[in-house]
């Protein structure tokens, strides 16, 4: 397995390198550190753990520009990895089930694939997170605030993605909500720090917009 990650590592970095929205190749390295650690602590397998949050962007439709095409390269680059027996559909479950979606994508099933969105969902959260929002909002040519909009509350995945909003908005749509979505608890005690400072950012975000 070593190799395959090694490999797979080179592979993925070459794609996301160039990439502008926030999923870069080092959100991918953020949440493959972050994944390892949590899965050391959790007891997940590791092995599927990190191949998993190596590949987990590259079905997204926010970096990809069909998510069936994404997935079939995906399995096609799985598939001569020589992994063994089950390995290959157990990330493709959790690559196809992680994403937030408006919250409407069902649970995670296993245990690895918990401490892989964990991960994720964590770079979401504190300084890091706030950064990517902005970063993300200005790629789609969404306004910094706008305080016309009304904050959606439930969304299909479509609205969520492609509805009317703004960087701001981001937060109450899914950021502060990511720290009670935490499965392990080793996720939920990280995000506690994060989750406050993001409380702290808006506050005085608030006091500065006048």
């Amino acid at each position: 397995m070593k190799d395959a990650i090694t490999k797979t590592t080179k592979w993925v970095k070459a794609q996301l390198e160039n990439e502008g929205t926030g999923h870069d190749w080092d959100h991918i390295r953020r949440v493959t550190r972050q994944a390892e650690e949590i899965a050391e602590i959790e007891g997940a397998d590791r092995h599927i753990v990190t191949l998993a949050a190596l590949l987990h962007d590259l079905i997204d439709d926010k970096v990809v520009t069909s998510e069936e095409e994404g997935l079939a390269r995906v399995n096609e680059w799985l598939a001569q990895l020589a992994l063994p027996a089950g390995a290959q559909a157990h990330i493709i479950e959790i690559i196809t089930t992680m994403s937030f979606k408006g919250g409407n994508n069902k649970p995670m099933s296993t245990l690895e694939g918990q401490v892989v969105q964990d991960a994720d969902r964590l770079d979401a959260l504190g300084a890091i997170g706030i950064a990517r929002t902005f970063l993300y909002a200005g790629s789609k040519g969404q306004p910094m605030y706008d305080p016309a909009v009304r904050v959606r509350e439930n969304m299909t995945a479509e609205q969520y993605r492609h509805g009317k909003s703004s960087a701001v908005h981001h937060f109450y749509e899914k950021l502060l909500k990511l720290k009670s979505l935490m499965n392990t608890n080793e996720a939920k005690r990280r995000a506690e720090r994060r989750h406050a400072f993001m409380e702290q950012f808006l506050e005085q975000f608030y006091q500065e917009w006048g």
